[in-house]
């Protein structure tokens, strides 16, 4: 009975203390709500690489997210109830370890210019302090070596070594759940072992190094051991920079211990990895290279079942077409974007069309937004020709967005009007269109053809192609609006090769009168240096750039006289109505005389002989 009252009377002194209470400082009092509000104080996906030591932050980033963190630390300093979630919100994103280590006492590290060392041994003192926020993170991007392009701070050697010797067992932060691991040598990749968490999602792993022309050995055991400890992986990526690789196996031995992976984006992936990837139905992004010979034919065989049934991007890169004709053959899939990367150049101009007519076979028609083409290191002495018509399996995707075709200057594509105005009539949804990039190329069309692209293709933003500008440069700017007053609003960015123009305003009339909203013009690559013709056109282009970003405060400012003088006529013919209309009121009055109530009017009997004057 004793315990009983007791209870009763905590909950009476409860609820006696919270009818004191206002209503918002009781809302603040809930949780969720407490951490949504907190939630709207904090940058989205905020990097705490700058956070100092608490209370004595040292701010020196842009004034907005100093702003914010100041903030959530003044909201963490507030009371009891706001220093957990403030807090956290501060670690959640830890953009380096440099934050954690300088939140320890200042007698344990020194700063050498971009680096940290310690002087001393770690105490479980200083342990306490570091367990203090290490499970607050949850998002850890972690630079193992600075760079000379920024002011990133890296760890020295000796604080590596430390931190494997924790009094508490593995791993350093408990609760991470996405690690971005970058690195330029093989001596630090060992540490990443110490944040591998069984809830990871997110692993991001960039090896960017020109010296090292392959993973250590040593470096192997260390990959192969990953999944183990985080089986719940969806989002990965292996990034190896120019001069490093990795053995397809390798990545293939990673990939195949995943089953929820929704993202992947890694180099070769050998056959026995692709068929993995392929039969997982929740994948959805995938960027990989394909092995340097074609796929097999029992692979080929069992990609003609149903599979990536969820996949949204595909990016493919390989040496030769032959490789991606032979993955491409039997297989059928419905993605949003595909883009394809050639890196040793077409053999003929026969090989891009089958391979373009594979894509159209074997992707779902209504699903298709976004093509990408690739091509590079295109021999000198072997040109490829590629005729307009070879996009033409393209015209059955009726909803594309994008078409990128990017290539080295010895693939030039065919453009003529008719290619132009019939892409412009099967993609009316088309957004970017980018055909021809390079400027010596003798197919152009004509200024006609790209108006009438812009009919067709309303929610055009940007566009490269090479247009022969002679019909408008030949003459004098025509008193009349071009295309019978037609404009475009919403392209915004043109690049139009290397086009020969000698009267750049009336090049920059044309433009800017049928598309008024373009403020990026770009022709003659700045690349081509000492070209006879980039030196004699570049500069009447320079003008024409000049000249677009002119033509639209002018036109304001004629619009602005025009308003100016109509409402100085208005204001005129105002003021000549007024004493005419006092004059017309005076004269039917004494005329008229008094009014009766059915509009009637007479005069007043005078003593002469008089008539009535109806008003009508």
């Amino acid at each position: 009975m004793e315990a009983e009252s007791a209870e009763c009377q905590r909950a009476h002194n409860s609820s006696s203390v919270a009818s004191f209470l206002s209503a918002s400082t009781r809302c603040i009092m809930i949780a969720e709500l407490r951490w949504k509000i907190f939630d709207l104080v904090a940058p989205p996906n905020m990097p705490v690489s700058t956070v100092r030591r608490l209370p004595e932050f040292e701010w020196g980033m842009d004034s907005k997210l100093t702003f914010m963190r100041q903030s959530l630390l003044t909201l963490a300093l507030t009371c009891k109830s706001f220093t957990g979630p403030a807090l956290d919100l501060l670690w959640r994103h830890l953009g380096g370890l440099e934050p954690l280590i300088k939140c320890l006492p200042r007698s344990l590290w020194k700063q050498d210019e971009k680096k940290l060392e310690f002087q001393r041994t770690m105490t479980l003192g200083d342990w306490s302090i570091f367990c203090k926020y290490n499970y607050r993170v949850h998002s850890l991007v972690n630079q193992c070596q600075g760079s000379f392009m920024n002011d990133e701070m890296i760890c020295g050697t000796e604080i590596w070594h430390a931190l494997t010797c924790p009094p508490f067992s593995l791993p350093l932060l408990p609760n991470l759940t996405s690690l971005t691991w970058t690195q330029t040598s093989g001596e630090t990749f060992q540490y990443i072992r110490l944040f591998i968490t069984p809830q990871l999602t997110m692993l991001n792993i960039h090896a960017r190094s020109f010296t090292f022309k392959t993973f250590d050995p040593s470096e192997h055991p260390i990959l192969s051991s990953i999944p183990k400890s985080c089986p719940s992986v969806s989002d990965f990526s292996l990034v190896i920079g120019s001069g490093r690789s990795i053995q397809p196996r390798d990545t293939s031995t990673i990939l195949q211990c995943w089953s929820h992976l929704t993202s992947v984006r890694t180099g070769t992936v050998s056959e026995a990895g692709i068929l993995h990837l392929s039969s997982l139905p929740s994948l959805q992004v995938l960027k990989f290279q394909l092995p340097p010979t074609p796929i097999s034919a029992a692979t080929r065989k069992l990609l003609q079942q149903p599979v990536f049934c969820a996949l949204q991007e595909l990016d493919i890169t390989c040496k030769r077409l032959v490789i991606l004709e032979a993955f491409l053959e039997q297989l059928t899939v419905a993605p949003k974007l595909l883009s394809f990367t050639i890196t040793h150049g077409v053999d003929s101009a026969r090989a891009l069309p089958a391979s373009i007519s594979r894509i159209a076979n074997g992707c779902a028609h209504s699903s298709l937004q976004q093509v990408q083409f690739n091509i590079t290191n295109q021999p000198i002495d072997r040109d490829a020709l590629i005729e307009a018509e070879a996009f033409r399996p393209l015209f059955a995707f009726h909803n594309l967005r994008k078409l990128d075709f990017k290539a080295d200057e010895h693939c030039i594509v065919q453009m003529d009007d008719a290619a132009l105005l019939e892409m412009g009539k099967a993609w009316p949804l088309l957004e970017e269109l980018y055909i021809t990039r390079y400027c010596h190329s003798s197919h152009q069309v004509t200024p006609d053809a790209f108006v009438s692209l812009l009919q067709h293709c309303p929610r055009l933003v940007s566009i490269a192609v090479t247009v022969d500008w002679s019909t408008i440069d030949a003459y004098a700017i025509p008193p009349g609006v071009p295309s019978q007053g037609f404009f475009h609003k919403t392209l915004s960015r043109a690049f139009f090769g290397g086009s020969r123009i000698d009267h750049p305003i009336n090049i920059a009339v044309f433009i800017s009168a049928i598309a008024p909203n373009v403020n990026t013009i770009e022709a003659w690559d700045p690349e081509i240096h000492g070209d006879d013709d980039y030196l004699a056109y570049s500069p009447a282009w320079n003008l024409v750039v000049d000249l677009i970003k002119t033509f639209p405060f002018v036109r304001n400012q004629g619009k602005m006289m025009m308003l100016n003088e109509l409402m100085k006529m208005h204001e005129i013919r105002m003021a000549t109505a007024r004493p005419r209309s006092r004059e017309t009121e005076n004269e039917e009055v004494a005329v008229g005389g008094d009014i009766d109530e059915g509009g009637e009017a007479f005069e007043e009997d005078s003593g002469s002989e008089g008539h009535s004057v109806h008003m009508h």
